[in-house]
């Protein structure tokens, strides 16, 4: 029983440590020691990068948005990678030809980092910033996401990802985590360098820019870890503002995440040669994103322990600590509770705010069913690494 009860709390602590601990403790790390960012105003020339594949439905959208950009037209290349499109793409982006957007096309479709890699001979600015044909950015979004760069020591600068609210529980939903995401970093970029960033706007000095060896599936975090090694940071600028929409259902957001979770999954496989020398850092990335891996595990042992305890902890007295009954039946019940109503979720909410918050234990659910799954598609060797896109 002892055992049993002392490896379900260091669990529970690690789950705890992982969703409230560790964005707690940045935080306050982050306002004890952290200094405010003060850039100078030099405007870089920039290349502003789209992957697009068969984004017929959103390419002239995303081109009119990055036309609009309140950033010199002189100092702006717009750059379209369109290799392996079948459908319209190339055709409507070739209609864009005469205000200055250029394209880089093969009709072979090696995956979304082939075709950056490749367009990087095209690229003309002093940074590029890496977008998606399906996201909008917001008008001063260039010139807040180059401004870090006029201190010599950043490699990268990251912007915030927002979700428009379709009036979905899962759009709240995603929006509310990626608000979560979004103070964890900033926190991060206080204190010394953010370790993530979200490949739709993510900006990288092109001449630090070095292309993976290997068929990455998470192109944005490895060029994140592959600068932090090499002792250049990265900041995250949350004045530099993406919008996008969630997927067009919860089974398609999983699908996106489980993809997303394979790509953690190798990247922590590869960690001996992609850590970051510094140990802040190193515990960063780790808390942030590494434990995130393993919490899926946890919370199944977490299940598993408890009902071990109350099999057979019936004549251990009455200690709470011990999960004694009847202690260990009624934790045993909120986790069920818990997973109930995540499972409910799926299939219905009430509306307004309460709706919203019963689909919390859902999008927790999905996420770690996703980071599951995720880690099977790795292990397996199914993933990968060429997207395909979810409907949104």
């Amino acid at each position: 029983m002892v055992f049993l009860s002392t490896a379900f709390w260091l669990l529970t602590l690690f789950v705890l440590y992982t969703y409230i601990g560790y964005p707690l403790l940045i935080a306050l790390l982050a306002k004890a020691f952290g200094k405010p960012e003060r850039y100078g105003q030099r405007l870089p020339a920039v290349t502003l990068m789209i992957p697009a594949y068969n984004e017929e439905a959103y390419i002239a959208k995303k081109l009119d948005n990055s036309l609009a950009l309140d950033y010199p037209q002189e100092k702006l290349q717009i750059l379209v990678a369109a290799d392996g499109s079948s459908d319209g793409t190339v055709e409507i982006v070739k209609r864009y030809a005469d205000k200055s957007v250029d394209l880089s096309y093969i009709p072979d479709r090696r995956g979304k980092m082939a075709a950056i890699v490749r367009a990087m001979d095209f690229a003309r600015g002093e940074v590029i910033v890496f977008s998606d044909a399906n996201n909008m950015y917001e008008g001063n979004t260039l010139r807040e996401l180059v401004a870090p760069f006029s201190d010599e020591r950043v490699g990268a600068s990251t912007g915030a990802k927002l979700i428009v609210e379709d009036g979905r529980d899962l759009s709240s939903a995603e929006g509310l985590y990626w608000k979560y995401e979004s103070a964890i970093k900033r926190n991060e970029s206080a204190l010394s360098s953010c370790v993530s960033s979200v490949g739709e706007i993510l900006a990288v000095r092109k001449h630090l820019f070095v292309p993976p060896r290997e068929k990455i599936i998470n192109d944005d975090h490895y060029i994140v870890l592959d600068l932090l090694r090499r002792n250049h940071r990265v900041v995250y600028v949350p004045s530099a503002r993406s919008f996008e929409y969630v997927s067009r259902s919860a089974r398609d957001e999983v699908e996106r995440r489980k993809r997303m979770n394979a790509g953690l999954y190798q990247t922590i496989f590869m960690s001996g040669r992609l850590l970051p020398k510094s140990p802040i850092l190193v515990w960063q990335l780790v808390s942030h994103k590494f434990f995130r891996a393993f919490v899926p595990f946890a919370l199944l042992a977490l299940l598993a322990l408890n009902a071990a305890i109350v099999l057979l902890g019936r004549d251990a007295g009455s200690s709470p600590i011990l999960l004694a009954h009847p202690y260990g039946a009624m934790v045993l019940a909120l986790q069920l509770a818990f997973y109930l109503l995540a499972v409910i979720g799926n299939f219905f909410t009430p509306k307004g705010m309460l709706g919203k918050l019963l689909y919390i234990p859902t999008f927790l659910l999905n996420s770690n069913l996703a980071a599951l799954a995720g880690f099977f598609t790795f292990i397996t060797n199914r993933q990968s690494h060429i997207w395909t896109r979810v409907a949104r």
